[in-house]
């Protein structure tokens, strides 16, 4: 796989990796400005406005436009997340130029219409409704405002139903014209798409974008609520459970070491220290697993727990025991070695198709891995030691500092 640099003529710089064997091309675009940089009052603005730009755009209604992506077979897909907007593009070889037409005039022309407004509005309080039956969501959503409390992460993406309510198409059009310019974009492409006709699509989609961002960037902030126990009362046979604590940022020296030690506490979900020793042994969990979350201004160590009412403590209990065991000592050979041959091993299978290997590419550019990552990635797997799992393990885990946030009626009184 040869990953190629561009640069258009205005200077937005894309990785291409040509694939000529079938007619497709993927494009991903991520702007680093995401519902972190929206003002509280109009939470789940940005996620709002994923919904809104492909309902008209130029001189195509939303019907119109609808109908056209559907004539020519393209996939849209816009996002908000935390800390990005992104739009992800499949389409055909022959309907590329008039795809990127189309989302020229999304990016630069959209409508807003007020008949489309109010029924993007309305699926969205739909799902905010829903969620607060949703009990993962419960979980997720509490456990965020309360690790960071007073900082723009411990909002909602997707907003509340008086703050969605309040949004209006002026609101949209302002901070789009603020967020989505071309100094704050990462463009991947991957597929059936020469890097001259690529620059040249490029530029004409992206040329009428401000050049600079302006919005507000929340500041670093770190994890600020260690060893809380939130208990959300819910009529459910089932407790969800959500914990974790401070992370790792991505460009951390150690950060691969914690992700290798990771994979052995609770990367994967059946062959896991945690789902071998909560959910296969003990038969304390249907679900159990942990996971790295480096965001943009903060770092998180998560994990999930699903478990009966009856066992959540115990299921606390044994969780918080294999985090103290795997900070106290590390990783036997085997586990390393077992490891380090499943996550090398396993690296080809997210280049298998185009739309993955877009989707990895996208991710290493945006994080600044740099773009031989990909070859250098497997060798900085097979250097981690024991020594080095041990002493990340020391410096990250803290089963004392979790906070825990459980949805349910749990029997906790085993916890701590």
């Amino acid at each position: 796989m040869e990953i190629q640099r561009i640069t258009t003529p205005g200077g937005i710089e894309a990785w291409l990796v040509e694939e000529h064997s079938l007619p497709i091309v993927f494009v991903e675009m991520y702007w680093r400005a995401g519902s972190s940089s929206e003002a509280s009052s109009l939470e789940g603005l940005a996620y709002m406005l994923s919904g809104m730009l492909d309902e008209g755009a130029g001189d195509l209604d939303s019907e119109a436009f609808q109908k056209r992506i559907a004539d020519l077979n393209i996939g849209f897909a816009f996002n908000a997340s935390k800390d990005f907007f992104s739009v992800h593009v499949r389409t055909l070889e022959e309907n590329l130029d008039e795809t990127m037409e189309l989302l020229r005039l999304a990016l630069t022309q959209p409508h807003f219409d007020e008949e489309a407004l109010e029924r993007v509005r309305a699926q969205i309080l739909a799902s905010l409704k829903q969620n607060l039956q949703d009990p993962e969501t419960i979980a997720a959503r509490t456990w965020f405002s309360t690790a960071f409390a007073g900082h723009p992460y411990a909002r909602s993406t997707r907003g509340t139903p008086e703050t969605v309510q309040a949004i209006q198409a002026d609101d949209l059009r302002d901070w789009m014209s603020r967020a989505l310019a071309r100094d704050n974009i990462t463009v991947t492409a991957v597929g059936d798409v020469t890097p001259e006709r690529l620059s040249r699509l490029l530029e004409k989609t992206l040329s009428g974008l401000p050049e600079n961002a302006n919005v507000a960037i929340p500041e670093a902030t770190s994890f600020q609520a260690p060893g809380r126990v939130e208990v959300i009362d819910y009529p459910n046979p089932q407790s969800v459970i959500q914990f974790g604590h401070s992370g790792l940022h991505r460009d951390d020296p150690d950060f691969i070491a914690a992700y290798v030690m990771n994979h052995v506490l609770g990367g994967s979900v059946l062959i896991s220290r945690l789902g071998e020793e909560v959910r296969e042994k003990r038969g304390l969990a249907y679900s159990v697993y942990s996971y790295l979350q480096p965001l943009e201004q903060a770092d998180l160590f998560s994990g999930y727990l699903a478990t009966g009412n009856a066992s959540a403590g115990k299921a606390l209990d044994q969780v918080r025991l294999e985090i103290a065991r795997m900070q106290k000592e590390g990783v036997s050979q085997e586990e390393l070695d077992n490891a380090k041959t499943y996550l090398i091993g396993s690296y080809p299978l997210r280049f298998d198709s185009s739309e993955k290997i877009v989707s990895q590419l996208s991710y290493i550019q945006r994080e600044g891995l740099g773009i031989d990552y990909v070859d250098k990635r497997n060798a900085l797997i097979e250097s981690i030691t024991r020594d080095d799992i041990l002493r990340v393990a020391q410096r990250l885990l803290d089963p004392e500092e979790l906070l825990v946030v459980v949805v349910g009626e749990p029997e906790l009184s085993s916890a701590p």
